[in-house]
This record gives C-alpha cells, sequence and structure tokens, in this order.
C-alpha cells in the first residue's frame, strides 16, 4: 500500500496542490490530469524526493517500497540496450533470465540487444524503459506522459501493458483513448482564478465518467449561476419601475403638501437601500474552468478544386538511410489529411518536405506546428514576441488571443522558456489563429496538451474550412478530424480506405 497524507507542495509562491490524502492499493490505476503548466509532473517527482526546488510537507509513506519511475525522456540514449538494461548490475544473470521471461509480452527482438538507444524509435525506447523497471520488480510504477513519441501499435500495447499488471500505477498522460480504457481513479490538478489558486479532485471512477460528472456539475453550476442573475435583474427592472413612479410623484406633487413629499421621500430613500441591496447581494459564480478555452480559426477560402500540394518523390531520406520510396501525395481543396506510420518510418521528416514546397507558395497562407518546438522559438523571448508584431495594435489583439487560451499576463509577457511543452502547443495553435492560416501543415498537434483542452482543439480542426495536413498518432485526432488517412511505410504512401 502507498500512502500519501495531507501532503502540500509548492514551488516558488504558487501551490500546486495542498492537502492532497491518496491510498494506492493492488490494481489500483490512477491517472493525474490537468492543464498545462499546473505541474503534474512535478508532484510525480516531489513523491519520489527528486524536485529539490519544491517545498513539500505532509506525510509520503515510500518506505519499503521497491519504485519503478519512467521519466518524460531518457538520459542513457549513448548506450547500447544491453548495457541500459544489465551494465554494472549485481544481479546479472537473475536479471538476463528475467529478461527472456518477459520479452514475448514485449514483442521485442533479441538482435534489439545490439543497437544503441539513440537508433530506436519512440516506441522501442519505451518498452525498452519499461522493460528495465521491471526486472527490478517494483512494488509500485510511476509514468510520466509514457505515450510521447508512440506510434498507434505501441500505444495500443502501453493500453494493454496497464491493464495486465496487478501493481499500483500513479501515471501522467494526455491520451484520452489510454486514459479511457486503462483509468480507475483519477486525480484532477486545476490552477483557478488566473492561476492564484490550486485545487485537486481525487475520484475513484474511470476517465469518461469522471468527465461525464464534471460536465454535468459545470452544466447545473452555470444554469443555476444565470437563474440568479435572471433573478437579480426581473428584481432590478421591478424595483426601477417603482422609483420611476416615486419620482415622477415627487416632481408632481404640490408644495403645499409637505407631509406627502416627506412620505415620498421616505419611501424613496427605502427602495435606495433595497437596490442597493440587491446590487451587492452574492451570487453564484459562474464556472470558468481551465480547459475552457476560447477560439476559433477565421473563415478561410479555399475552393474545392484548388490544388494545394502535388508531391512525387523517389525516396525519403535522411543522411545513410533511405527511409521510403515512390512517394506521391496530391492534395485537392480543403482536405484534411492526416498521415499515420509506424515510430521512426519518417513522418516528420515527409512533413518538412512537405513544408519546403508549401513555403514557396505565394497564393497561400501556410502555417506550421513542428514536432521540435525549439527549432521556432530561439529568436523569441516572451510568448507575446512570437505570436505579435511590434505594432500596438497587433500587440492588442495577440493579447486577447492569449487570453482566450488561459494565458496570464504574467506569461504573456514572461520569459517562452518557463513555458511547458503544453502551453507551446497552445502558443502556435494561438499563432495559427491569429495569423489567419489557410493551410495548416501540423506534427502531432495533440500531443502535449491536456485531455481536457484536447476536444475543444480537435472540433475547431474538424472545422475548420482550409486545407490540413497533419501526422498524428492520437486516435480520436484522426477518427475526429481527419477526411483522409495515409499510412507512410518503406514501401511508400498508400491512402488507407
Amino acid at each position: 500500500m502507498f500512502d500519501l497524507k495531507n501532503v502540500d507542495i509548492c514551488v516558488s509562491t504558487r501551490y500546486l496542490i495542498r492537502n492532497l490524502n491518496l491510498t494506492l492499493n493492488k490494481g489500483d490505476k490512477c491517472a493525474i490530469i490537468g492543464e498545462e503548466g499546473n505541474g503534474k509532473s512535478t508532484i510525480l517527482k516531489c513523491i519520489l524526493g527528486q524536485a529539490d526546488y519544491a517545498i513539500i510537507s505532509g506525510f509520503i509513506d515510500l518506505k519499503g517500497l521497491r519504485v519503478g519511475y519512467l521519466e518524460q525522456s531518457l538520459s542513457d540514449k549513448d548506450k547500447r540496450v544491453f548495457d541500459f538494461l544489465f551494465l554494472d548490475n549485481v544481479d546479472y544473470y537473475n536479471k538476463l533470465n528475467g529478461f527472456y521471461k518477459l520479452i514475448g509480452n514485449f514483442n521485442i527482438k533479441e538482435d534489439l540487444l545490439k543497437q544503441n538507444m539513440n537508433t530506436l524509435s519512440g516506441g522501442e525506447l519505451v518498452k525498452i524503459a519499461i522493460l528495465k523497471i521491471l526486472l527490478d520488480d517494483p512494488d509500485i510504477l510511476f509514468l510520466d506522459e509514457p505515450t510521447n513519441d508512440l506510434d498507434i501499435a505501441a500505444l495500443e500495447w502501453l493500453g494493454e501493458f496497464i491493464n495486465s499488471i496487478d501493481k499500483p500505477i500513479l501515471y501522467v498522460s494526455h491520451d484520452e483513448t489510454l486514459l479511457s480504457k486503462t483509468a480507475n481513479m483519477i486525480l484532477h490538478i486545476e490552477q483557478l482564478k488566473k492561476k492564484t489558486e490550486c485545487k485537486h479532485t481525487l475520484v475513484r471512477c474511470g476517465y469518461d465518467e469522471y468527465v461525464a460528472k464534471r460536465l454535468r456539475k459545470i452544466e447545473a453550476m452555470t444554469q443555476i449561476a444565470k437563474n440568479e442573475r435572471r433573478e437579480q435583474e426581473k428584481k432590478k427592472e421591478r424595483l426601477n419601475r417603482i422609483m420611476n413612479t416615486v419620482e415622477q410623484d415627487q416632481r408632481n406633487i404640490s408644495r403645499k403638501d409637505p407631509h406627502g413629499a416627506r412620505v415620498l421621500k421616505k419611501k424613496m430613500k427605502t427602495l435606495k437601500v433595497q437596490e442597493k441591496r440587491i446590487n451587492t447581494s452574492e451570487l453564484s459564480e459562474l464556472p470558468d474552468p481551465e480547459e475552457n478555452i476560447n477560439f476559433f480559426f477565421c473563415d478561410v477560402n479555399i475552393p474545392k478544386n484548388k490544388e494545394i500540394l502535388r508531391l512525387k518523390m523517389e525516396k525519403l531520406e535522411v543522411p545513410f538511410k533511405v527511409l521510403a520510396k515512390n512517394i506521391e501525395l496530391d492534395v485537392i481543396g480543403p482536405k484534411h489529411i492526416t498521415i499515420i506510420g509506424e515510430n521512426g518510418v519518417g513522418k516528420t521528416t515527409l512533413l518538412k518536405e512537405i513544408i519546403k514546397v508549401l513555403e514557396s507558395r505565394k497564393d497561400i497562407k501556410v502555417g506550421i506546428m513542428p514536432q521540435d518546438y525549439n527549432s521556432y522559438l530561439t529568436n523569441y523571448k516572451t510568448p507575446l514576441e512570437f505570436v505579435a508584431s511590434t505594432d500596438i495594435n497587433d500587440i492588442t489583439e495577440a493579447r486577447k488571443y492569449l487570453g482566450n487560451m488561459k494565458f496570464t499576463r504574467e506569461e504573456m509577457c514572461g520569459d517562452i522558456r518557463n513555458l511547458s511543452n503544453g502551453e507551446i502547443a497552445k502558443l502556435f495553435i494561438t499563432k495559427l489563429v491569429k495569423d489567419k492560416c489557410d493551410v495548416l501543415v501540423l506534427d502531432e498537434p495533440t500531443r502535449n496538451v491536456s485531455p481536457l483542452s484536447n476536444p475543444v482543439i480537435r472540433n475547431e480542426l474538424k472545422n475548420f474550412k482550409g486545407t490540413i495536413i497533419s501526422v498524428s498518432h492520437d486516435r480520436k485526432f484522426i477518427e475526429e478530424v481527419s477526411t483522409d488517412i495515409y499510412e507512410l511505410t518503406v514501401a511508400g504512401l498508400r491512402k488507407v480506405e
């Protein structure tokens, strides 16, 4: 059993969580969800004692427990797979035997042991990292974004793995399909009132049930708040009618009737007190959920017969390696193209070639959301600088767009390097919207975004009337946004019917 009691976690002057009580038992699969930058990964590190920059109080009981921790990114990519798994391990022979017992369940070929870690695909890296953890026979698993960079086959394997293991698991994920299939507990981390107040919700139920209950609660609270405001307006209208009548009577009353004038004056004073009471009465707050981002793409006009892309490549290659051959892709009109394929097959490389072709066009406005954010951000100091020009009107407009994406004023003008990957993803989406692009080239656009915000983003992209050419492993994105799906293999690009 794993226990947290009355745990507070504070970074700088901001609390990430207060008074957290959490118990995990055998078979518990607890997913930590929340918007970008709320500190989900930091909370995992704090529990493990790996965040010396945070102030932690409360009771954390890990004594006697063997912990398996999968970080967001591996630091040992220069090693051979064999060395990563077994080097300097005093229990080498038992671990090697354990490896051969597990290898079948992981669908890993033995010759993979000879490869370097930096040659593996994202899916292979995650499998090897989890395998290394399991060889230590942990009592509990902590997984931080295990779905990052996984192809669809690896995502399905990961879901089956989480469900098959009886050890308690505490994990962070943005993948809604994985959450729906695996979580039986939800820890939702929120930062409210412009990120000045933390809140958490811990429930023992599945992800879909939690989201449905949360939506019903928000709708009910919204209805109550709206009803209170409508009732307040009715009271104001009734009171104004009475006050107007009294004012009219005061203007018309004769000076020869001082008693009547005093009565009207007293009545008006009473009405003023009622008015003040109505205006200052406390109303239920209208819910403003963190995930309630507000953006929409402007109407664009891509004619149905307009040629957007006509790509033909004999081979797709990187230095010293041919990734695929005989690639052809024609994009006509406002299609929403999604390219899928196994990790390492060259989808991002193909997208870069497509960008080169599209950026030479003068008759379309191309917007790009890359997989490697840093390659586009190096020349910018703040989010506002990235989204806006130096024109004052443009800056004002950019502030509005960023505010709709839940950026605070401090974040807009703060160091862009302090943003989480999810916040940067929303920053790129903000720029696509503000720049009024009619052709979007997106590499894993939903990869780092909260599962609660992702439905809003998918819906806007689905309704986008321009052209989208994207790479994605997000199963809900593929299903909801795509009009055409292509699979990239070593043999080329084929349309999935």
